[in-house]
């Protein structure tokens, strides 16, 4: 065995050892320095040496806490509430600003809060802005990676036929994919303008009925209105994927699915489908790790608003590393998305693994 890693593939090694040293110089590398950074006080400019804080950083990332409040009550111990028969609670800054009596909320800030009868649960949190970032990420994948996929497979078979003209329609859905992001960003952002194409269209197909809206600077909109951007902007460039998939497989499985007499969604379910196993797990790692790197559409369309209901992982961690100077709080959301992504990147590889 090991003539034959020295001997016989010494070319081969030869070959590898380039791509290798590029991938180790820049992300093995960068990884690991990103990693020491997030366990000092780092900060971009400073005059102060930096320090070595340990897990510091990442117990103010990822503190989280359910504080449950009591509604207040008079003086004969009846719940004081308001005009709509509502229970009132007291400041959530009551638990977490200098009360010795719950040292484990200090610092904190409310997330979201519901109730429970006349008590209230509020989600605290050390950092709010980092949990809307993973929570504005995660529903981002989970929006982006099946809808993507599966229209680029439709448009995959649709172009996949031996028609005349049919490169024109390759090329035209494949066009997004090479024009810069930047440009298609700012393209959309005066599409989805108050006064922009989307709503000219909305109402004049509803003669007037609807009226138009600032997609971006709606905090119920901005991140959808974000999402159907990328989808549309990155298909073309899964769209080739598939269709490279669909020509590897074998023209006579087809012809003995036409024998057979097999319907097209038969045809699809057991010759397509089976025949593009390969090509669907890398198509959506492939999603997966893009839509997890989401940061030129936030920084163009939105600046992470409106009330940072499209800010970003990546996002925040470009904005705290060079927008706030704070090196060790950017190292320490990167460190923290690239254990996120290995780890669904490695669970996606076992489930869909050879049985």
């Amino acid at each position: 065995m090991a003539s034959k890693l020295t001997t016989s593939n010494r070319a081969g090694w030869a070959f590898a050892l380039p791509g290798f040293g590029l991938l180790a110089l820049f992300i093995v590398v960068p990884f690991f320095f990103a990693f020491y950074l997030s366990l000092t006080n780092q900060r971009l400019i400073s005059p102060n040496p930096t320090e070595f804080v340990g897990l510091e950083n990442y117990r103010s990332l990822l503190a989280i806490s359910v504080l449950r409040i009591e509604p207040t009550r008079d003086d004969k111990g009846a719940v004081i509430r308001d005009a709509d028969g509502n229970a009132q609670h007291p400041r959530v800054r009551t638990y977490t600003r200098n009360n010795p009596d719950y040292p484990q909320y200090a610092g904190m800030r409310e997330w979201f809060r519901w109730n429970s009868g006349d008590v209230a649960k509020v989600v605290v949190a050390s950092d709010v802005v980092f949990w809307k970032s993973l929570r504005n990420t995660f529903m981002f994948v989970l929006v982006v990676a099946p809808v993507q996929g599966g229209l680029a497979l439709c448009l995959a078979l649709l172009i996949n036929q031996r028609l005349r003209g049919i490169n024109v329609y390759r090329a035209i859905y494949f066009m997004p994919v090479v024009v810069s992001i930047v440009v298609v960003s700012l393209l959309w952002r005066f599409l989805y303008a108050e006064q922009g194409l989307f709503n000219a269209i909305l109402q004049t197909l509803s003669f007037g009925m609807v009226e138009g809206r600032d997609w971006l600077g709606d905090p119920h909109t901005a991140l959808g209105a974000i999402k159907a951007m990328s989808i549309w902007q990155a298909v073309g460039f899964h769209m080739v994927i598939w269709l490279a998939g669909l020509q590897t497989i074998s023209p006579t499985l087809y012809e003995a699915a036409s024998i057979e007499g097999a319907s097209k969604w038969q045809t699809f379910r057991y010759v397509t489908w089976p025949g593009l196993r390969n090509t669907a797990v890398l198509v959506l790692i492939v999603i997966t790790m893009q839509a997890f790197a989401l940061f030129a559409q936030i920084d163009v369309m939105t600046n992470g608003g409106p009330l940072d209901s499209t800010t970003t992982l990546v996002f925040q961690a470009v904005e705290r590393g060079y927008g706030k100077q704070d090196i060790s709080g950017g190292a320490t959301i990167s460190v923290l998305l690239f254990l996120i992504v290995l780890a669904i990147s490695l669970t996606q590889r076992y489930l869909t693994r050879e049985r």
